[in-house]
């Protein structure tokens, strides 16, 4: 049986050429970035090669770049380094009902802390109405938190009007970009963004790294303590295969964008397209005129996403219900619940598809068929 990923905004395959540096990385440069010798200097040129590649990509300087273990911790080190920096001057935070759980946890656990979260809503798209953003902005805010691109959905925010917002208010602006990153063109000075979190596994990359973007000039606590690395603002020694693996696998998909989000939309119009022929009866949840090209998420009505998800595995297939963070749940996806409402059928009923590395044009006709007989085949049941 042919195994069909479409998962990828869960996590990715890495790329052959990036296992193959990063084999290089690991065989030959095994020396402590921070030692003085020859074997550490050449490990920190890994690093610091890295750290200029991947700044150039989003517009940023090479000293705003924080290597990190991943999205999650990125996310975390910004939210409560802002948090804990700036509480002198509010304790207010704007964030989103439908941001990742790196985000929406981290702000409860400094509701409990004292902090005062505002968490705006969003419209059926699953975008936010930037009005409403003005009037939850206060005196005492401090940091407003709104992610790029969902994870769930593909909705893209308006990130620049964010930015312009922000424009002259104290509160910083960051962004989780994990889903968007290599995909969206993102320029922090364009879109005036201060904090914007990434992570490798998104692109082809290896697990275990990312990094968080910070505008120079603004405060940050430490998150971890001990040596110096990172410019004193994330002790540890680093990862350097993971960054060499990370820097390519990011420069690959920077290289491949326009081609590959092509590609993306392709795939998501043949897709649709056999559903109609097979007079499946869906409707896409999120934003068709701003979202990611990779995330699709249909709501089929007369099934369940569990049993959608067991039958495609069974198949050969492998979708999502949403996010990954959340797998094995059967708890309606917050995403969903801000979207259309605790007790619509769209919570119940919608499956996530996500394209990349290694899906071909007839990967997706072949799913379009068998989603198509697995919805058909669960409505007769139902019958």
């Amino acid at each position: 049986m042919e195994h069909i990923y479409m998962d990828h905004a869960a996590t990715s395959p890495i790329h052959p050429r990036v296992i193959k540096k990063m084999y290089e990385v690991m065989h030959t440069v095994y020396g402590n970035p921070s030692s003085i010798h020859l074997l550490g200097r050449q490990a920190r040129k890994i690093i610091d090669d890295a750290r200029k590649s991947l700044a150039t990509i989003i517009g940023a300087y090479e000293s705003e770049i924080i290597f990190t273990s991943g999205g999650t911790e990125a996310d975390n080190h910004a939210i409560f380094g802002i948090a804990e920096s700036y509480q002198d001057k509010g304790k207010h935070i704007i964030t989103t009902e439908i941001e990742h759980h790196a985000v929406l946890h981290a702000c409860k656990e400094l509701e409990n802390k004292g902090f005062d979260v505002t968490y705006l809503p969003v419209n059926e798209c699953g975008v936010i109405n930037l009005e409403d953003l003005r009037k939850a902005l206060r005196d005492d805010t401090i940091l407003v938190t709104i992610m790029y691109g969902n994870n769930e959905v593909g909705t893209i925010q308006p990130i620049k009007g964010i930015g312009k917002i922000l424009k002259g208010h104290q509160a910083l602006f960051h962004t989780d970009a994990v889903q968007a990153f290599g995909i969206e063109g993102i320029h922090v000075q364009e879109q005036h963004i201060d904090l914007l979190s990434v992570s490798s596994h998104k692109i082809n990359g290896p697990k275990g790294i990312g990094f968080l973007y910070l505008k120079s000039g603004i405060k940050l606590s430490p998150r971890l303590f001990g040596g110096e690395q990172e410019r004193k603002r994330r002790a540890g020694t680093e990862n350097v295969p993971a960054v060499a693996g990370f820097q390519l696998a990011a420069e690959i998909a920077i290289a491949e964008r326009q081609e590959r989000r092509q590609s993306y939309k392709v795939f998501r119009e043949i897709l649709l397209q056999t559903l109609k022929e097979n007079k499946i009866s869906f409707k896409e949840n999120g934003s068709v005129e701003h979202m990611l090209p990779h995330v699709l998420n249909l709501s089929i009505s007369g099934t369940n996403v569990e049993a959608l998800l067991v039958n495609l595995d069974l198949a050969g297939i492998a979708a999502s219900s949403g996010s990954a963070c959340t797998a094995g749940s059967l708890d309606p996806s917050h995403v969903l619940v801000s979207m259309f409402g605790k007790n619509s059928e769209r919570t119940k009923n919608s499956i996530r598809f996500s394209f990349g590395l290694n899906n071909t044009e007839a990967q997706i006709k072949k799913v379009g068929l068998e989603l198509s007989k697995i919805v058909l085949r669960l409505r007769d049941k139902e019958r």
